[in-house]
């Protein structure tokens, strides 16, 4: 059984990823300064900060990893300068350096993000960027740091879209939740389609890149369900697995002057609720998003959760949370 450690395992996706090592029986370590989401991972924490470089190497050191999946970094939106990101370039920096100087590591897996395109935007390489936030640039330079490391240990860069299901947060916890309220609604008639991805889906993506061949290696994948989502049909889905009111249409105009509303509670410097609505929370509603997934459907093969498995056991969570 191959040692799993994983940096950021307290974050959203690390939870599911170690409690799916752990159920299989993985020796499995989170790396992790933030306390765990699920008590049940007590024993499998180590708190650390990847920004404490000689506390970091002790503790891959100690732990003797085969695979590492570095998942930790600073993910909200923010941050106003690049030094705002530090987890995210320094940070990365650390995790390599830490790497570089432990025998047992066999593989290491990086997360990036979509965010270093602006949504909709269809990449020609792996290196041709169009970011529209500090936190997107913060990630380009997480991956240019992995590019340019020389490090001997093989490497795969992955971008996860945007991943929903247990133990998630803001922004899609609040998607689930405001349908489960009836305060959905949907935008105009547009049909939108979305390289979504359920994490049970993206946690068994993450696994079959531990144990994939040499054809990955030094390549960037998004990872992410296929085919991609109907955003209409996944509401609906939704709202009938948490027998929620029914769905309600806005004009698509009405919906914009709400954002540009939410645009100016979210910059009020005041102790305000979080606006439901952004102009940028919009954009990603309505925005087409569909990445190439021939790439990681190579590795992966057929998913283990369909749409309605992910949904259902999502709302079930949800239900105990």
């Amino acid at each position: 059984m191959k040692r799993i450690l994983i940096t950021g395992g307290s974050g959203f996706i690390g939870t599911n990823l170690v409690e799916f090592y752990r159920l299989r029986g993985n020796p499995v370590c989170n790396v992790d300064v933030a306390p765990v989401r699920n008590p049940e991972h007590a024993d499998f924490h180590k708190q650390v900060d990847i920004l404490d470089a000689a506390a970091l190497r002790e503790a891959i050191d100690t732990f003797a990893p085969d695979i590492i999946f570095h998942l930790a970094a600073r993910t909200d939106l923010d941050g106003r300068t690049l030094e705002d990101y530090s987890a995210n370039i320094e940070g990365v920096t650390n995790v390599l350096e830490a790497v570089r100087g432990c025998k047992t590591v066999q593989r290491l897996i990086v997360a990036s993000s979509r965010l270093v395109c602006r949504i909709g935007y269809q990449p020609t390489s792996d290196t041709d960027y169009q970011p529209t936030t500090v936190y997107g640039r913060s990630k380009i330079r997480t991956e240019q740091i992995v590019r340019a490391s020389g490090l001997e240990v093989p490497w795969t860069i992955v971008r996860p879209t945007s991943i929903w299901g247990p133990w998630f947060g803001v922004p899609y916890d609040l998607f689930f939740r405001l349908i489960g309220r009836g305060m959905f609604v949907l935008p105009g008639r547009r049909k939108v389609l979305k390289s979504f991805g359920f994490v049970g889906n993206s946690v068994h993506e993450l696994d079959c890149l531990s144990t994939a061949d040499s054809t990955i290696d030094g390549t960037t994948l998004y990872l992410c369900d296929y085919p991609p989502l109907e955003l209409e049909q996944w509401a609906h889905m939704i709202r009938d697995a948490m027998d929620a009111p029914p769905l309600r249409r806005v004009p698509f105009g009405l919906l914009k002057t709400v954002a540009v509303a939410g645009d100016v509670m979210a910059s009020v410097p005041l102790p305000l609720p979080t606006p439901p609505l952004t102009s940028f929370r919009l954009n990603n509603l309505v925005a087409e998003m569909v990445h190439d997934t021939a790439p990681i459907e190579r590795v992966a093969g057929t998913l283990p959760y369909s749409l309605a498995q992910g949904v259902a056991q999502t709302v079930e969570w949800i239900k105990r949370s």
